[in-house]
């Protein structure tokens, strides 16, 4: 498949739901910045892409004025009150249940991290658009409806027998006539709460009417959390991880996510790729997946709520530990592996206005359609982010009350020394770092368009979606004799299908010095480039 990047001059956006994208752009075009074009995008995406996300669920932001650092911004709730190991246990519990009531043990963050950010945007960049016109589209969507995508279908397909029992979602997801592609799925709770948060305001979420309503519905179906943790949330602003690279920098966002694994393996490659290597060659692959398992040691070592962490994760970006981890690489043999952590569903996406401010978001409710949970006043399908936590009280996420979760949610940004800005990212828990590192490695190092980067057949060392295997998967248009080498090396490979959706859905935006933009949207999603 050969498709070419997107390119523009006044601005770009790029979500794997070309309905979101064309949200973003719609807000471009009426002289909104980039910030403001990604709440709307993030809204639109949230109605009709639910099986990745929703508003009951969290997000972070990577935000860059030109010639100013990133800003990050975490928009990430924590367990509530009542969700202690012992309530679980003497519930009957071994482990916290990836569905149902119980799942939904943490506060949803997404929203108060688009109140901060607009704030922001009022406060240092003029944006003046009202909230009612960035959820506008949003709106319409709920109670009009939009077509139910290919990649929906399946997934309600796979998960029913496993779903429809939970609280909520098969009045939502599994009405006659809105469960196949191409059908009209509405929302009309969902547009309801909507239109209230754009009369009172994002806060109301928190701190107004529809929490009192959630706290309700919440504790109606067994979830710990009370109405005392959602006014206990506040998104929180942050000092981006940062990685000096021998072409630019790179920044992701710090612990509890997973950020640094992505520049721990983004370091190490600085160290092994060498220009003109063959990005579908089994050198390649090979140094891109042993320095994800270097980078997996460390993130299982120490990444966690950063109250709780006794290390800068700063400091491990030094050239020293660089040096360490690439040592520990053996370029002709694999290194044994079996410690994936399954799967997650989320969405990326990057907008760049004509300004050159840049954004990176990345907004999630962990697995497929979160806990299953909707809520039965408000229509907000809550997260399962919580099953995360260890019920182990010495693992290294045990669950506490107040903690935050570990994260696989990384939005990723680079200023490349050429003078380019990138916003790039991916969905897919473990495989979010693997695809970051092989979307930028493929553009900055061996120069790859946007386009034909994503395109490219991708890999994922660990678990997927309904899978207990920790392999070594590869898309089937890597060359046989890419995977006969692999195989030489020690890799247990297993072949997918060309284009699987597995590999998560990756996209970038490339901000030139000259002022154009270029672009590439996963066509392993339902997304697109959209720019003018």
């Amino acid at each position: 498949m050969q498709l070419p990047s997107t390119r523009g001059s006044r601005g770009m956006a790029v979500t794997p739901h070309a309905l979101a994208s064309q949200s973003a752009l719609g807000v471009l075009r009426e002289g909104g910045n980039a910030v403001e074009a990604m709440v709307a995008a993030a809204a639109t995406i949230a109605v009709v892409y639910p099986h990745m996300n929703s508003i009951g669920g969290d997000g972070f932001w990577l935000i860059a004025r030109p010639g100013e650092a990133p800003r990050g911004l975490e928009g990430c709730g924590a367990a509530a009150a009542r969700a202690t190991i012992a309530h679980y246990k003497d519930a009957g519990h071994a482990a916290i249940p990836f569905r149902g009531g119980m799942a939904a043990c943490t506060v949803a963050g997404t929203v108060s991290g688009w109140d901060a950010a607009l704030q922001y945007s009022r406060d240092a960049l003029d944006g003046r658009l009202p909230l009612s016109r960035l959820l506008d589209d949003a709106v319409v969507y709920a109670r009009d409806g939009a077509p139910v995508t290919p990649s929906q279908a399946r997934c309600v397909a796979a998960k029913r027998t496993e779903l429809e029992g939970v609280p909520g979602y098969a009045e939502s997801f599994l009405q006659p006539g809105q469960t196949q592609a191409g059908e009209r799925m509405v929302q009309p709770r969902l547009a309801d709460t909507l239109m209230h948060l754009a009369r009172r305001g994002l806060d109301d979420f928190y701190r107004g009417e529809l929490a009192e309503s959630f706290a309700s519905d919440l504790a109606h179906v067994g979830s710990p959390v009370g109405l005392g943790d959602l006014h206990a949330h506040r998104a929180v602003w942050k000092t981006p991880l940062e990685l000096t690279h021998t072409l630019g920098t790179v920044w992701n966002m710090p612990p509890p996510t997973q950020g640094l694994v992505a520049l721990l393996i983004l370091g190490q490659l600085d160290r092994l790729l060498k220009a003109g290597m063959d990005p579908l060659g089994a050198d390649y692959v090979h140094a891109c997946v042993e320095a994800t398992k270097q980078a997996f040691l460390v993130r299982d070592r120490v990444i966690t709520d950063p109250a709780y962490m006794d290390i800068d994760p700063q400091l491990l970006l030094e050239g020293s530990s660089l040096d360490t981890l690439t040592a520990a690489i053996d370029a002709e043999r694999a290194m044994p592996w079996g410690a994936g952590h399954g799967p997650a569903d989320t969405v990326w996406m990057g907008v760049i206005d004509r300004t050159g401010l840049a954004v990176s978001f990345i907004q999630s409710i962990y697995h497929e359609f979160g806990s299953g949970v909707v809520l039965a006043r408000s229509g907000v399908n809550w997260q399962n982010r919580g099953c995360s936590f260890s019920l182990d009280p010495s693992a290294r996420n045990p669950l506490t009350p107040g903690r935050k979760p570990f994260h696989t949610l990384i939005p990723a940004m680079a200023r490349l020394a050429d003078g380019r800005t990138m916003v790039y990212g991916n969905m897919g828990g473990d495989g979010q770092p693997q695809s970051q590192g092989a979307v930028f490695s493929r553009i900055a190092v061996l120069g790859m368009d946007p386009q034909a980067a994503i395109t490219a057949p991708r890999w994922l060392l660990g678990r997927t979606w309904g899978q207990t295997s920790d392999t070594l998967k590869l898309e089937s248009r890597f060359p046989d004799a890419t995977v006969q080498a692999l195989r030489a090396r020690g890799h247990q490979v297993d072949l997918l299908a060309p284009f699987d959706e597995t590999m998560g859905h990756a996209g970038a935006v490339i901000h030139h010095p000259s002022g154009l933009f270029e672009g590439g949207f996963d066509p392993r999603s339902d997304g697109c480039v959209a720019a003018w």
